[in-house]
């Protein structure tokens, strides 16, 4: 199996950066040369040090390690599925349940099940693998973009809360376990990871602290910043909404080169101490261009020599493309790797492309891929997704190889990783779009069933009916009901907020006041997952849910609209869920009053049943 390039320890050990390229481009042409014999060893070596396992020994498995074994005796599974033997864990089983290396910590999931956040089981080589991948990026950005390793990149990262499980593994995302770990912190030289923001900022669990010192850091650094970006779209955009806040405060910093005594983390104060210093003309060149009336192209004003924006645009994130063009002038929006937390899987090889064209090569020694056919329904109204929640027998043999992918074809990924996932269905859906040698390379199409995302959130259609169902109490006392509803995810506010169009039948004469409607859309948001209220309450990534009343008739009307499209007047059904522009207008000009929730939710870190960690 090609070998992933070794690090390079500091700039004084000959530090050759073209050969350092040179040999993660080779390993990346060797991996997709041939994907498929790769692919079998990894399984092999997967299933040999597994062996002994429960879950394998469970299902027959009796240590063979082929794939045609493999396939018939182990069913392809959803997380309910395992959600038992995680529980074990969780609360302390030190067995070999499904990994024979001790379990290290559960990576949560955006993902939820019963509206808590999934548990993923790592190890502690998976931060390795993690790293792997992290180390592709760069050398490949370098083939399109020349001299990022002359200056800074300026990246919003933050960490997330974190809990302890019953038995005492954390829990947390992964993003926040690979920035707590050495692989981050004690990171070997490397000019691709020299970023504006010093360590102590990222680590900083305050986020009003983190966000603030980050961008003082980015901006008296403001000169050799190449490249600016976050993990996720929003996530940048929350930035600079920041920014618009806080530029004043920023400025007179800058200016003085003294720190806002708001920040008040000691590590962090000492770190950034080290970079600002008085500089009055860089502080009055921020303010002039902040003062302005637009802050179209904020972003290559202040920062004059970023060549592109890195964060995630595919998916639900591709809502804030319009945003980011406004706000860097039209610059390449760069999505260069996808990953989650069950796995990370694939690289992005032409960077440059445009965000709509956007496709990630599976690297095939991250874990062992198989594929689920979709089939795709078209239609206003249905569910534009056709995957089974379980599958049969003869679904099952339906899954093909990584190596077998065919182009066009769209399929659900199934994953098998070191860290004790065996089939698992990962819920993603995926186009092929291309081939790099005989390794397909695959467009983000959609989470499956997931109809309102902001940020990391996902809200499916049963919690969102949950959600809805328990806010309507509250018209009851009014004997008033809602005939029909739908929903939209509102990215023009920053951040972005829930809105829930509803078409009321009054049969009652007392009128019914704000404060009802306002219980109504707090009511919702304390019923939708963990995900969304950690975002409403701590991470302030998620603005009020909004219920918008609109006029009796307004869904007729969306009715008449969906068939003057084609769709079929015996099986249209309401969209739970709306993102075309047409139908969003035809909604929002029949708005008659709107109401947000008063509050946040309440939210703590880990599982209901958790203690949290101080």
């Amino acid at each position: 199996m090609p070998e992933a390039p070794k690090k390079f320890l500091n700039p004084t050990e000959d530090y050759n950066l073209q050969d350092k390229n040179n040999k993660i481009l080779h390993f990346i042409e060797e991996v997709t040369k041939n994907p498929d014999e790769v692919q079998k060893r990894v399984l092999a070596e997967i299933l040999t040090r597994n062996a002994h396992v429960e879950y394998l020994q469970r299902h027959g498995l009796n240590g063979h390690t082929d794939r045609d074994t493999f396939k018939k005796m182990m069913p392809v599974i959803k997380y309910e599925d395992i959600q038992s033997d995680i529980n074990r864990i969780a609360n302390g089983d030190t067995s070999q349940i499904l990994c024979s290396k001790p379990i290290s910590e559960f990576l949560t999931s955006s993902g939820t099940s019963g509206g808590e956040r999934k548990l993923m089981p790592t190890i502690e080589e998976e931060l390795d693998r993690r790293s792997l991948l992290y180390s592709l990026l760069m050398p490949v950005m370098s083939q399109y973009v020349p001299g990022l390793d002359k200056g800074k990149g300026m990246y919003f990262l933050f960490i997330k809360s974190e809990a302890k499980t019953p038995g005492g593994l954390v829990a947390r995302p992964v993003l926040t376990s690979y920035y707590k770990s050495s692989h981050f912190k004690q990171r070997p030289y490397d000019p691709y990871t020299n970023y504006t923001s010093p360590n102590e900022t990222i680590l900083c669990p305050d986020s009003y602290q983190s966000m603030y010192s980050q961008l003082l850091c980015g901006l008296c650094q403001n000169k050799e910043v190449l490249r600016v970006g976050a993990v996720f779209a929003s996530g940048f955009i929350r930035a600079i909404r920041f920014l618009e806040k806080h530029w004043t405060l920023l400025c007179k910093d800058i200016a003085s080169g003294t720190l806002n005594p708001q920040i008040t983390d000691p590590s962090v104060r000492e770190a950034v101490m080290k970079i600002l210093k008085p500089d009055p003309k860089l502080a009055s060149f921020i303010e002039a261009e902040c003062g302005k009336a637009s802050w179209h192209g904020i972003i290559t004003r202040l920062w004059p020599n970023t060549k592109y924006v890195d964060v995630i645009v595919t998916g639900t994130m591709s809502q804030y493309i319009p945003t980011l063009e406004y706000y860097s002038n039209g610059l390449p929006q760069v999505c260069t790797m996808y990953a989650s937390s069950e796995c990370y899987f694939g690289v992005n090889l032409n960077p440059l492309c445009k965000p709509s064209e956007v496709s990630y090569t599976l690297i095939p020694t991250m874990g062992y891929f198989e594929l689920l056919p979709v089939q795709r329904n078209n239609g206003i109204n249905s569910n534009p997704l056709s995957v089974p929640k379980s599958l049969n027998e003869k679904e099952q043999q339906q899954l093909v190889d990584l190596a077998d992918a065919k182009l066009g074809q769209e399929y659900e990924l199934v994953v098998t990783t070191y860290a004790g996932l065996y089939r698992y269905r990962v819920g993603d859906v995926l186009r092929v779009a291309s081939f790099k040698n005989k390794a397909p390379q695959f467009n983000f199409i959609c989470r499956k069933n997931v109809v309102l995302s902001i940020d990391s959130d996902k809200t499916d259609e049963v919690e969102l009916q949950n959600a809805v169902k328990n806010a309507v109490t509250h018209l009851v006392p009014f004997d008033a009901t809602v005939t029909e509803y739908t929903s939209f995810a509102d990215t023009t506010t920053i951040p972005g907020h829930y809105v829930l169009f509803w078409e009321l039948s009054l049969n009652g004469t007392t009128p019914i006041p704000p404060s009802v409607f306002e219980d109504c859309c707090f009511t919702a948001e304390e019923s939708l997952n963990s995900v969304y209220r950690q975002g409403r309450a701590s991470d302030k990534s998620i603005g009020p849910l909004e219920i918008k009343i609109v006029e009796a008739g307004t869904f007729d009307k969306l009715m008449d609209y969906a068939i003057s499209l084609g769709a079929s007047i015996n099986q249209y059904k309401t969209p739970r869920c709306v993102k075309f522009a047409p139908i969003v207008e035809l909604l929002s000009t029949r708005v008659v009053s709107s109401y947000f929730s008063p509050k946040c939710p309440k939210w703590v870190p880990g599982h209901k049943q958790w203690c949290s960690i101080d």
